[in-house]
């Protein structure tokens, strides 16, 4: 598995983060969920349209340990950053640590995903995979915790 973007979201995840960011349409939001994927899924997973489609793929799966839940990151918790001197690029970042609160074991979580929601009604076969990130974690009743930063990139 690698990092990668979503055929779907190639040259649209910064607008979509920007729809976020300006609260236009009201209520969308960026999803995070937690996937438990085996073998090499990369072409497949870069052709599905939908989070609906991301979790139907064989081999890939949404965690199921108890005290997970998909998070969310709203226009307060994200930043949209333009580049215009030195990389020449634009970047969309969550700005705080997402954790999820004593996650039981069960589900050893290999990748996130970031996911347009248009509307925030939180509907998988709504919400537009963005980006797929490693994230290899094993519960074990602690809390787990992924670092703020940058998830997508265009340059």
């Amino acid at each position: 598995m690698a990092n990668l973007v979503f055929n779907i979201a190639k040259g649209r995840a910064g607008a979509y983060a920007q729809n976020v960011e300006n609260n236009s349409p009201a209520g969308a939001v960026i999803r995070v969920y937690a996937l438990v994927v085996t073998g090499d899924q990369d072409a497949a997973l870069r052709d599905a349209d939908t989070m609906a489609a991301v979790i139907a793929l064989a081999n890939v799966a949404e965690a199921t340990n108890t005290g997970y839940t998909t998070k969310t990151i709203a226009a307060a918790n994200l930043t949209l950053t333009v580049d215009d001197t030195t990389n020449d690029n634009l970047t969309v970042a969550f700005d705080a640590d997402i954790t999820w609160t004593a996650v039981g074991a069960g589900d050893n979580w290999t990748d996130l995903v970031f996911a347009y929601d248009p509307d925030g009604s939180d509907t998988d076969a709504n919400n537009i995979p963005l980006t797929l990130q490693d994230f290899a974690v094993t519960p074990n009743g602690g809390d787990v915790t992924a670092q703020a930063g940058t998830f997508y990139t265009a340059s």
